[in-house]
């Protein structure tokens, strides 16, 4: 290449073993990684065996204004912090691709007790309050919006826009309904007087055990792999073959690489038996042998209980199973 693309990789729960482990993806899919191990990251980051990257680590809120100013050319986000960016202004961000990790929710919480259903039932039950309503978010711009969008909401106030606050930033005119930027720890805002929040979940477990109960889903978002707008052909095409390579680690996530041996008398029942009932990607792959051959397949994960089951009526032998780092189609 020309020029070196710059990377931004995600720092935080995209890189928690427990939620989404970006190093280990990249590290599947073939990349050489330093400092960037989970718990350990550096913002300086190298990538040993490919020279055109250039790696910074990112915080996702602050992903999405890096690409739309072309700081970064392409980095690993959730789709809710690009939606959160884009609320307000245009975006050039270009989604490369879904990368199928990283899944949460982005919901409106309030307290388990409460009586409400729905944001429509909290707006009419509080209509008449003589003092302000309070949700804290780390996501004011997408908040702001799904009140505004409302029909009780509108039927109450109209297109008075909510107040925000970003720390020392105010905007709108409606001081009657307030959106507070959290930073974080949202759920405890709740026990400090918050009306409702605005948060992210992937199970919802972290809300229950504070209390907290869900009244809407906002929107559903997953990690993926995005580019700015500012780049070039020449990065457009590298950014592609990126994903490419951490997709084909993510999709052999899901499946097994099982070989066993089968008698030559048999091997044409039992193929067609695998390629009939979609027990192989595509059709076993057979190296024949005097009397045995060894038959290769490659299997989803879900169906391979039933998989040996099935290989085993056949007098299936010397069943092996090995897990894959990747795969390209």
């Amino acid at each position: 290449m020309n020029e070196k693309i710059i990377l931004g990789l995600p720092k935080g729960s995209l890189n928690n073993v427990k939620r989404g482990n970006t190093h280990q993806l990249f590290v599947d899919a073939g990349y050489e990684v330093k400092g960037y191990e989970p718990g350990d990251e550096s913002y300086e980051i190298e990538i040993l065996n490919d020279e055109d990257i250039v790696a910074f680590l990112t915080r996702p809120q602050s992903t999405p204004v890096e690409l739309n100013r072309g700081m970064v050319d392409i980095g690993i986000v959730g789709e809710d912090w690009i939606k959160e960016e884009s609320v307000l202004r245009e975006s050039n961000t270009i989604k490369i691709g879904d990368l199928d990790y990283g899944k949460t929710r982005l919901i409106v919480a309030v307290p388990k007790d409460s009586p409400y259903d729905n944001l429509s039932d909290f707006f009419r039950a509080n209509k008449d309050r003589k003092t302000p309503i309070l949700c804290f978010t780390e996501y004011p711009n997408l908040t702001r919006k799904f009140i505004m969008e409302n029909e009780v909401y509108q039927e109450i106030y109209g297109d008075a826009v909510p107040f925000v606050q970003v720390r020392g930033l105010t905007d709108g005119d409606n001081e009657m309904v307030q959106v507070i930027n959290s930073d974080g720890a949202t759920e405890v805002y709740i026990a400090k007087g918050a009306d409702l929040i605005v948060d992210n979940t992937q199970t919802g477990s972290s809300l229950r055990k504070a209390g907290l109960k869900e009244i809407e889903t906002i929107l559903q978002s997953s990690a993926g792999l995005y580019a700015s707008g500012d780049c070039t052909e020449e990065k457009l095409d590298k950014a592609k073959m990126i994903y490419e390579q951490l997709l084909g680690a993510i999709t052999a996530k899901k499946y097994f690489d099982v070989k066993f041996n089968i008698s030559n008398s048999k091997i044409e029942e039992v193929s067609k038996y695998l390629i009939e009932n979609k027990l192989c990607a595509d059709e076993p792959t057979i190296n024949s042998g005097s009397d045995f051959s060894q038959i290769n397949v490659l299997i989803p994960k879900s169906r391979f209980p039933e998989m040996i089951d099935a290989i085993k009526k056949f007098d299936a032998t010397s069943i092996i199973r090995n897990d894959l780092k990747q795969l390209v189609y």
